[in-house]
């Protein structure tokens, strides 16, 4: 078998190599330094993905809004990590539960061993865990869809990261941590990225309350805007998991081989299921649908994907999938208003992989790196292993909703960081009062119009129809939109155009 790397690692300079007086390039292989480089590039790609596939959820009014939080997620949480996240979450001298400031300001951080891997240096390692860092807020952070104001998104981002983020993540994955020396399972991120973000999101949606209208019967402004958006975000997702999940065998092996052949076959799998569903009961085919069960497919096999046989990758796609659409329905049982289903996608995603990671993980596939050696899961009679991920489970969401109800609680108290726009900004929309800038700028349509119509007033012109139209789509706009209830010859409702 071949070495882990070029030559055995010496261990000089307090940073890990003095490349002053030698190569430190000489501790690693090319190809897996090559590999984590472009997986994190393909993890960053996730966050406009995600930004994209909210934007076309929500309302026209907060479109943008969205995508721009997804971006200030990766400069707010980049920062952090780089401050002091990598090591609260990372350094070597970490206690079960946190790590501590060894490494704060990447101090330290240079050509030694990774914690994660003895295969790449602690910096490739610090910023590809650093994207995992940035997506997790950015996924929580939709929950403020249509009525969050964007400063207090912001410092919750950071503070979020800070307080539930960076433990969960050291517990998990720092050989240090309380689930880690346990024996847990969790690959490429079910607890600290998709549960904590489920969480967190169904957290942040209780404090926040509902959406002005929200039990409105007719319910037309909360339909998906623009479902190019959420097919061009589905996109971007499923190109950057396998980044993201691949990336995690922490090297160009075997075992990133298999967790990107099961990450597509969750996704495939996962899409076309949830079609199913919603065509059994619309008798309709939807592309949301398809997006949502791909999302969802993507979201259970995370945890598993470096530990479970191609085979299984189906099972956890049409798992997932069922488990996703269903919960996606607990907001209207529980009351609570998540405007985006992060909740129900993530959460409830996140959970069922976790656990299903203890009927499927095999050890041999762990072992297709060389290196890792695990009991297993069900598949090897390790019947304790479930034992062991529900505890990761239940450890993880509770810390991550409580905690950020906690946050909330007290950020809403402090003066300018109120949580929620006021009802006349809740109104006009996040893009306009917030932002100030629109994904689709109605406000110059409406000015275009207004300087046609006076130029053909002044002109006097014989073309009466013709004005008569124009005049007639000003009113238009001005009033509202006429939109049918759905059915075919339904009753039509006038929807005022700032509530669309």
């Amino acid at each position: 078998m071949a070495s882990l790397y070029a030559i055995p690692y010496n261990g000089t300079g307090e940073t890990g190599c003095d490349s002053l007086n030698g190569n430190c390039n000489l501790y690693y292989e090319s190809g897996d330094i090559a590999w984590m480089l472009t997986s994190s590039a393909l993890v960053l790609l996730m966050i406009p993905g995600v930004g994209f596939f909210y934007s076309g959820l929500a309302r026209r009014k907060s479109a943008l809004s969205l995508i721009w939080l997804s971006c200030m997620s990766v400069g707010v949480v980049s920062f952090q990590w780089f401050f002091w996240g990598y090591s609260l979450t990372f350094s070597h001298t970490a206690n079960s539960y946190i790590g501590d400031l060894t490494n704060i300001g990447f101090r330290n951080v240079l050509g030694a061993p990774s914690v994660g891997s003895s295969r790449i240096p602690d910096l490739l390692f610090a910023i590809y865990q650093g994207m995992f860092a940035a997506i997790t807020p950015a996924l929580a952070i939709g929950a403020a869809a249509d009525r969050g104001r964007m400063l207090p998104c912001i410092v919750f981002m950071f503070i979020w990261s800070t307080i539930i983020y960076d433990p969960i993540a050291c517990w998990t994955w720092n050989p240090a941590g309380w689930t880690f020396k346990m024996g847990g399972l969790d690959f490429a991120g079910g607890t600290p990225v998709h549960i904590s973000s489920g969480a967190a999101a169904l957290a942040y949606s209780i404090m926040l309350g509902k959406r002005a209208g929200y039990n409105d019967v007719a319910g037309l402004p909360y339909r998906p805007h623009n479902v190019t958006h959420v097919v061009l975000g589905t996109v971007f997702l499923w190109v950057g998991w396998f980044g993201f999940n691949g990336g995690s065998a922490l090297a160009a092996n075997m075992r990133a081989v298999m967790a990107c052949v099961v990450t597509h076959i969750a996704a495939s799998v996962g899409g076309v299921t949830w079609v199913l569903l919603d065509y059994r009961l619309d008798k309709k085919w939807s592309t949301v649908g398809f997006c949502s069960g791909a999302v969802s497919g993507l979201v259970a096999i995370t945890p598993a994907s470096g530990f479970v046989p191609a085979w299984s990758a189906v099972i956890f796609g049409v798992v997932g999938a069922i488990c996703c659409n269903y919960a996606t329905k607990l907001k209207y049982i529980i009351g609570v208003d998540d405007a985006l289903d992060i909740f129900g996608e993530h959460g409830v995603g996140g959970i069922v992989g976790n656990i299903m990671t203890a009927f499927f993980a095999a050890d041999y596939i762990a072992h297709l790196d060389g290196v890792t050696e695990i009991p297993g899961g069900w598949l090897n009679h390790h019947w304790v292993q479930l034992g062991y991920q529900l505890a990761d489970c239940v450890s993880g969401f509770a810390y991550s909703f409580f905690g950020t109800c906690i946050i909330l609680f007290l950020m809403n108290l402090v003066p300018g960081l109120s949580l929620r726009a006021t009802e006349e900004e809740e109104a006009l929309g996040m893009d306009d009062t917030q932002l100030g800038e629109f994904a689709y700028d109605y406000v110059e349509l409406r000015r275009e119009f207004s300087d046609v119509i006076l130029g053909e007033e002044k002109e006097g012109g014989s073309d009466g129809g013709k004005e008569a139209g124009l005049m007639s789509g000003s009113e238009s706009l001005k009033g509202g939109l006429r939109m049918g209830s759905g059915g075919s010859g339904g009753n039509e409702k006038e929807v005022p155009i700032e509530k669309v």
